[in-house]
């Protein structure tokens, strides 16, 4: 049976937390990360309505985008409207976890999701983040080392390449040296150049595990001096699409130009025929298309930077809409729960595609909780 940290650790490679803006409450946020999890619901919001429905659906774990502890609340009880949703699924052993900025920003995530919905070509983040620091270490060893040298550097973290594990090279090779009178060659004798058949073997792991790595690579060595090469390995942000990049927002181009208020439409009918706001003159032409859900109205200067005709968000703050007017950009608002939700469905579909056994659903329960009362 699957536990909490197993779902919360193959989220964390799916939107890794370094990914999230620095003033996020990310990863696992409640609970037992050894209990057992049967049943997971995702929802954009920990609310009591969803907190009850996971309750009533037994469900093991919650994978909520927003945080559920965000303004650092200091006390947790069923009387006050902030926490009782806490309370509920906390008094139900079930944990929570959230991905928020982190699946904004991954290459699989809500932007993403927004940009395959719309149809956008060329898509790119409009801030990008580049990888980790990685690296190629390259070690010399005799052939009777290769399985306990190759266990070593597997066996702290080298060798991931995307989905794939244990990944190595090796290139047959004569190696040379000469051992002075202070050595105790594994091969051949001191005092002498010898000439010994060796393996070049190369992995890749990240700089955050070279030190592990390399330690254990010379412990599972023969050699008294393994000779080891760490080469840096230039690994910009891969733009997105095809290849995946990961960064925060996203810019595309449409097929073909169209004007701002078709724009809309379709906007309108990709999110499900929900109720839009439109800043810019209607009859523009736009063909380049930047996006950021949630309150995304902070990446307008980078849309406008980058050549975007329009910056689709959930929602806006109203001299930032009087800036786009200036800028010339336009904006369609879809709002938060409108730009969002979708996501939070394509997440529980990645779930339940990365564990089988695990029955995940998106809240049934769960609203916008904003409604248009049209005045007579």
């Amino acid at each position: 049976m699957r536990t909490v940290s197993e779902v919360v650790a193959w989220l964390e490679a799916f939107a890794p937390r370094r990914l999230a803006e620095s003033w996020d409450n990310v990863g696992l946020l409640l609970g037992d990360p050894a209990a057992p999890v049967e049943r997971a619901m995702t929802c954009l919001t920990v609310t009591r309505e969803s907190a009850a429905e996971a309750v009533d659906e037994r469900a093991g774990l919650v994978v909520s985008h927003h945080p559920i502890l965000f303004r650092g609340e200091k006390r947790i009880r069923a009387d006050l409207p902030g926490t009782a949703s806490v309370w509920a699924l906390a008094h139900a052993g079930i944990a929570v976890a959230s991905p928020h900025t982190a699946f904004d920003s991954t290459a699989r995530g809500i932007n993403e999701g927004l940009c395959r919905r719309l149809g956008l070509a060329d898509v790119m983040p409009i801030r990008p983040v580049a990888g980790p620091a990685e690296f190629k270490v390259v070690v010399f060893t005799p052939d009777s080392d290769r399985d306990a040298v190759l266990a070593g550097a597997f066996s702290a973290g080298a060798g991931r390449i995307g989905d794939y594990e244990e990944c190595s090279f090796a290139i047959p090779g004569h190696g040379t040296f000469f051992g002075t009178e202070g050595t105790d060659p594994a091969v051949g004798v001191k005092g002498r150049r010898e000439t010994v058949p060796e393996l070049r073997i190369e992995v890749i792991c990240t700089g955050s595990r070279l030190p592990a790595v390399l330690s254990s690579i010379r412990s599972r060595h023969s050699y008294e001096e393994p000779a080891i090469d760490v080469y840096p390995l230039h690994d910009p942000a891969v733009p997105s699409g095809a290849h995946g990049g990961s960064g925060s927002g996203r810019i595309g181009r449409l097929g073909e130009s169209r004007s701002l208020e078709e724009l809309a439409g379709a906007v309108s009918a990709a999110l499900g025929r929900i109720h839009l706001q439109v800043a810019g003159d209607p009859e523009r032409r736009v063909t380049k298309v930047a996006i950021a859900c949630g309150a995304g109205d902070d990446f307008l200067g980078d849309a406008a930077r980058a050549g975007a005709d329009v910056l689709i968000t959930g929602e806006a703050r109203f001299h930032r809409v009087l800036e786009a007017e200036a800028l010339g950009v336009g904006l369609i608002l879809a709002g938060h729960y409108g730009t969002e939700r979708p996501g939070v469905e394509d997440l529980a579909e990645e779930i339940a595609r990365a564990f089988p056994e695990i029955e995940v659903w998106p809240s049934r329960r769960e609203r916008d909780p904003l409604r248009l009362v049209r005045g007579d």
